[in-house]
């Protein structure tokens, strides 16, 4: 999840418990697609065509998400701490992670991210609201 986008489309992998039906995000999502609203409102795909990952939503109000592109850099070395500036760099634009709390606003179909802690830190401790 980039600060300027949104997850676009999620197909759940889990069935939704009872107590969870007032909320309809409870449970583990797989993710399909991880998009990006630009400023003249254009959609792109922000992690390839074919991006992994997962969103999971508790009850409690707790989140977390994970996002990797599907081709990604494998460390020449095989060691994390022997990487290249290339390398390097793939890590950081080939991920986004965070987690935290989350509140739905029913009315406009939207979430808001309370971002306890992300890949990119300067997301740490913010509030991600919806865009569009």
């Amino acid at each position: 999840m980039v600060q300027n986008g949104f997850l676009s489309i999620m197909s759940a992998i889990v069935t939704v418990p009872a107590l969870a039906q007032t909320n309809p995000l409870v449970g583990a999502w797989r993710l399909i697609a991880a998009d990006k609203i630009l400023p003249d409102g254009k959609q792109v795909a922000d992690y390839g065509v074919d991006p992994h990952g997962i969103a999971i939503f508790t009850q409690g109000g707790n989140y977390v998400v994970e996002i990797f592109k599907s081709e990604r850099i494998k460390f020449a070395s095989g060691d994390r701490d022997k990487g290249t500036p290339e390398e390097y760099k793939d890590v950081v634009f080939s991920q986004s992670c965070h987690f935290g709390t989350y509140s739905i606003d029913n009315e406009k179909g939207a979430i808001t991210f309370n971002i306890n802690r992300a890949t990119f830190p300067n997301s740490d401790q913010t509030v991600q609201l919806p865009t569009g």
